[in-house]
């Protein structure tokens, strides 16, 4: 988990940051990390220790790079219609409609096209006053 989570995006966002720091003309970088940064689950360690690395990672790298107009953003998704997430309601005989509100404000789970626009407007220059933050995309699962 830290192996995969934490330091393939470290790795990452040191390339993209050489690359971008190489070309002269700023750019943005958005990393993934996961609500679990912020509100921990039980008997999950590594992927919780993982998701909060990457926030700071983020935060280091904004504050480090804003210098070379490079901004570096998270989406913290929440829970989030996936084949995995069928499979484990699957397992443990819950359904979306019984478990989505324990995880979600809004009584549902998001679709993946929902973080993907998220994490565009972090790229964009929609955003180009935004750089050192985390978007969550929990329909206010982090809020309670």
């Amino acid at each position: 988990m830290i192996s995969i989570d934490l330091t393939g995006t470290a790795l990452c966002l040191k390339y993209e940051l050489q690359q971008l720091i190489k070309q002269s003309e700023g750019g943005s970088i958005v990393n993934i990390s996961s609500v679990s940064g912020f509100r921990p689950q039980p008997n999950n360690p590594a992927y919780v220790a993982a998701k909060h690395g990457i926030i700071g990672l983020t935060k280091v790298a904004a504050l480090e790079n804003g210098v070379h107009q490079i901004r570096v953003n998270n989406v913290a998704p929440g829970a989030i219609d996936t084949p995995m997430l069928r499979g484990s309601l699957a397992e443990t005989g819950q359904t979306a409609e019984e478990f989505a509100p324990m995880l979600s404000l809004l009584g549902r789970f998001a679709q993946p096209e929902e973080v993907a626009q998220a994490s565009l407007w972090l790229a964009s220059d929609m955003s180009s006053y935004v750089t050192g933050t985390t978007l969550h995309v929990d329909a206010g699962y982090t809020s309670r």
